[in-house]
């Protein structure tokens, strides 16, 4: 068997494995989920009228509109706290010092986690993205392309914050410190772009905010799906992702082929 073929099959081995464990104890992955979905209901039915009005909508329904993207995007962000949660267990347990012993592909085991954590993102996404449109979330003016591309741009972003789950779950002593160390994923996106315009922002934060990856990526989407302005936050989200992806990648693989913790 060839090294890409054997690659591919104990790849989806731990696929499978990383899948299987998630259905059986689907109550992490569910509780990061409440985080996305109150934040949404909290700022639509307590401040929808007041945000509404501060970015000059007529009413809560245009404020659904701006808020939804952002909260796409968080949702991501707290759903690889599970990666880094995951992977940490599985150093603790020493699964993977046994994993490190078979005559498995090396890479397959992050390779696993990272798909199996991708995959869950994007059904995460699209139970929030349920949830926004049960309470008035429309995109009616996006086309098939918009769509696509706004997927892609959801799926290369997990992605990135997947690798960098990856690493931070590696470096991690324990579990709860796998969770504290990717705490800024589900803290970045609450300071971007997410809930109010950066020009509403004090002067003195609003860089903070306008260079962070969230708010490029939630403008881009912000533009496929509601037809607003994306300007130089298209290739800037990209970037972002790009870059993110690559440095979690060799940080994630220097680690994990280096001396086991």
């Amino acid at each position: 068997m060839s090294t890409l073929s054997l690659a591919v099959r104990d790849s989806s081995t731990m696929l499978r494995r990383n899948l299987l464990h998630a259905r059986r104890y689907p109550s992490l992955t569910l509780n990061l989920l409440l985080t996305p979905v109150m934040l949404l209901l909290l700022f639509v039915y307590i401040f929808g009228d007041t945000m509404s009005a501060g970015i000059g909508g007529a009413d809560r329904s245009d404020y659904i509109d701006y808020l939804v993207p952002g909260i796409l995007l968080m949702t991501i962000g707290s759903t690889v706290v599970g990666t880094a949660v995951s992977i940490s267990n599985d150093m603790t347990e020493g699964i993977i010092a046994r994993f490190r012993t078979m005559a498995i592909h090396r890479g397959s085991v992050l390779v696993g986690h990272v798909l199996g954590s991708v995959l869950q993102s994007i059904i995460s996404v699209l139970l929030v993205g349920a949830v926004g449109v049960a309470i008035g979330f429309r995109s009616t003016d996006a086309t098939v392309m918009e769509w696509l591309a706004a997927f892609g741009l959801l799926v290369l972003f997990a992605t990135a914050l997947t690798w960098i789950a990856v690493g931070m779950g590696l470096i991690s002593p324990n579990v709860e410190a796998a969770s504290n160390n990717a705490l800024p994923m589900i803290l970045l996106p609450l300071l971007s772009s997410a809930f109010v315009p950066l020009a509403s922002m004090p002067g003195w934060f609003r860089p903070i905010a306008e260079y962070q990856p969230f708010t490029p990526a939630i403008e881009t989407l912000r533009g496929l799906l509601l037809g607003s302005e994306i300007g130089n936050n298209g290739w800037i989200a990209v970037a972002w992702c790009i870059g993110l992806a690559v440095l979690g990648y060799f940080w994630s693989t220097s680690k994990f082929n280096g001396d086991p913790k």
